[in-house]
């Protein structure tokens, strides 16, 4: 009987061993393997990682800039000058000043003489201004549209297959972007002078006083590019050569603060004025404004009224399109024809692309009461 539990007890150990053994010599072998292995760079291939910017050398640099240069060149071809009287001097040193002189900037827009300016330069619709191009040669020219609100208008010269500007898109436009202003400082001897600056910040409104009246430019373009007298009317362009705004005024009691009515506001007129030879301008019949020059008008008058979106409407106008219409003073207009509106810019630009006797839908606030209107446009 003892000797039958001697029997299995080694049983057991030689059970437990084996297993132990297997283990132990199998471990031993892969041990004995791996460390014969030999790693040699074709098994494997490490890259280092590195910025995908590229750092401009100087000689880039010297190009891009000659690039620049190039484009600049050639815009200056068609900026022109401008003047109301036809023998406007010539030296800085003139006893006349820039205002009496009318001493200004323009560019062209079309091949076939429409010239792009502001109004307090060219004068008013069927005004007569006299026009200088980049290799001398003068034209007469007629005021065929402006708007004293925008400070701009487009004069026309008997003239064919001229170098024009490309407009670029100003509702594109970014805070810090190189811009370059190009126009006529002081006089015809410092003519097509170019300076430089950034695009300051945009949709501006300023309070404008003159004669004892005031009035508000909205959606301006501001640049710290310098504007002096007589660079008005001229371009404010891209690096490539776009026209986005067209410079203006400046502030007078403060360096590098100018401003540029943005180019898409006029880029309906000059396109019919292309296409058809004229343009008949549409309107609603109402004064209104955006929330920008409502702070304005809160200083001075009862205009104590908040909106987030849209225009307000001051005032319209007697035997006005809008006056036959449910429209009222006080109501906020969001939209026209589905159109987003957010400024006056908005509603003008949209206007222009329409004739009289062209229907457009409203969509209107009036306290919490959102309404549509529709109006009939008329001539303005």
């Amino acid at each position: 009987m003892r000797r039958k539990k001697k029997t299995n007890s080694r049983k057991k150990v030689i059970l437990t061993t084996i297993p132990i053994l297997i283990v132990w010599i199998f471990a031993f072998y892969l041990y004995t393997t791996y460390q014969n292995i030999e790693i040699t760079p074709s098994n494997y291939e490490t890259t280092k990682t590195q910025s995908t910017i590229k750092e401009q050398t100087v000689e880039e640099a010297k190009e891009d800039s000659k690039v620049v240069a190039d484009i600049i060149e050639e815009t200056t071809k068609k900026v022109v000058g401008i003047s109301k009287l036809k023998n406007a001097g010539n030296s800085i040193l003139s006893k006349s000043t820039e205002s009496e002189l009318g001493l200004g900037t323009g560019i062209i827009v079309t091949g076939d003489g429409y010239i792009l300016s502001n109004e307090h330069v060219t004068g008013a619709k069927h005004s007569k201004c006299y026009i200088t191009l980049e290799n001398g040669t003068n034209y007469d020219g007629t005021v065929v549209w402006s708007d004293t609100d925008l400070d701009l208008s487009i004069t026309k010269i008997n003239a064919k297959n001229l170098e024009y500007v490309t407009l670029g898109d100003s509702s594109k436009i970014r805070v810090g972007e190189t811009v370059y202003a190009i126009g006529n400082p002081i006089g015809f001897e410092f003519r097509r002078t170019v300076t430089s600056g950034i695009i300051s910040a945009k949709n501006r409104s300023i309070k404008i006083e003159e004669e004892n009246k005031s009035s508000y430019m909205t959606d301006l373009i501001q640049t710290d590019a310098t504007i002096n007298p007589g660079n008005s009317g001229g371009p404010l362009i891209y690096p490539n050569g776009e026209v986005l705004g067209i410079n203006t005024v400046k502030i007078s009691s403060a360096e590098g603060i100018g401003f540029a009515v943005p180019i898409n506001i006029i880029k309906p007129i000059i396109e019919s004025f292309q296409n058809t030879g004229e343009f008949e301008e549409a309107s609603i019949g109402i004064y209104a404004y955006d929330k920008e020059v409502i702070p304005y008008l809160s200083s001075t008058t009862n205009y104590n009224i908040k909106f987030e979106k849209g225009i307000y409407v001051a005032q319209i106008t007697k035997n006005g399109p809008a006056e036959k219409t449910d429209l009222k003073e006080k109501d906020i207009i969001t939209s026209i024809d589905n159109v987003t509106l957010n400024t006056m810019n908005d509603l003008r630009q949209y206007i222009y692309t329409k004739k009289p006797n062209d229907e457009v839908t409203l969509q209107v606030t009036r306290g919490k009461i959102t309404k549509e209107i529709k109006i009939t446009l008329g001539k303005k």
